[in-house]
């Protein structure tokens, strides 16, 4: 699908309402296929290694779709499905590369939490001597300090690997090092306003999850007996129904989320590469 967009075009950048709200649309005019896609994505989990390749690409199917609808070259799930399904190990090997990059960024940036946390305290500690209230005082402000820069730090990297799923799932030519790659090029810039259209996402999608929560807490309490006796025909069940919540929860939310996706890989690549998009001009 790279490069037949149409000849380029300026085209200002989309508000983050404007993002949001074609999410919103996109999901909404395809309720029910991506509902199902998503859904199925969730029962693959319970499949190791494989399923789990499966959940990743057809949650990479639903952007694809989403961003086809954006560009105005809608395609079938069918054909959609069999291209994310030829690069399934790439979607597998994707997730575990991501992995990677997560615990090294977790390890690096706790290493790093511990190394200022004990200067601090043992340049601190000379003070302490004189001054215990002062030098605790600013012990624990300097923790503060560095406890929020490294929580800044930890939501800017992994903002910047946001997108690895969409190129893999859209452009020819990617793989899962390469898609990595490039979800690093397109948010480059633009990780703060990513991050502020995820947290209006998380705001629209906490009601649902408010919902989940307080139903599985219902259904909890209605067994509560059954399972204070040991009953494991109960234990089961509930596990079951709970399970079968998130399921549908997940289902409902997932397709949102990987819409916006699909918005925001249409927003930055129009921008950073001319492509002659205007989403505003048509309604999906």
């Amino acid at each position: 699908m790279t490069g037949e967009f149409g000849s380029p075009s300026p085209m200002q950048p989309l508000s983050v309402g404007n993002v949001v709200s074609a999410g919103i649309r996109l999901y909404r005019s395809h309720l029910k296929d991506y509902f199902l896609l998503a859904l199925k994505a969730y029962v693959w989990i319970l499949v190791p290694v494989y399923g789990w390749a499966k959940f990743y690409a057809l949650t990479g199917l639903i952007s694809r779709l989403a961003f086809g609808d954006l560009v105005n070259q809608p395609e079938s799930i069918s054909e959609g499905e069999r291209f994310v399904n030829s690069r399934l190990w790439q979607f597998l090997l994707t997730m575990l590369l991501m992995a990677i990059v997560g615990m090294g960024i977790v390890f690096g940036i706790s290493f790093a939490f511990v190394i200022i946390g004990v200067l601090s305290a043992v340049v601190v500690g000379g003070l302490g001597q004189q001054t215990s209230l002062v030098a605790t005082l600013l012990v624990v402000l300097i923790g503060l300090i560095v406890g929020i820069a490294a929580l800044i730090a930890v939501f800017w990297l992994l903002t910047r690997f946001y997108l690895v799923d969409v190129p893999l799932s859209i452009e020819d030519n990617v793989d899962a090092t390469s898609t990595i790659s490039r979800s690093w090029e397109l948010t480059q810039g633009y990780v703060w306003r990513i991050l502020l259209i995820s947290f209006v996402a998380v705001l629209i999608t906490f009601p649902i999850q408010l919902v989940v929560q307080i139903l599985a807490t219902i259904i909890q309490l209605i067994f509560t007996p059954l399972l204070q006796q040991g009953n494991n025909a109960a234990s089961v069940l509930v596990f079951l129904l709970v399970l079968a919540l998130s399921f549908a929860s997940g289902a409902a939310v997932l397709p949102f989320w990987q819409s916006i996706k699909a918005v925001i890989y249409y927003d930055l690549r129009s921008r950073r590469e001319g492509l002659g998009l205007k989403l505003r001009d048509r309604e999906i």
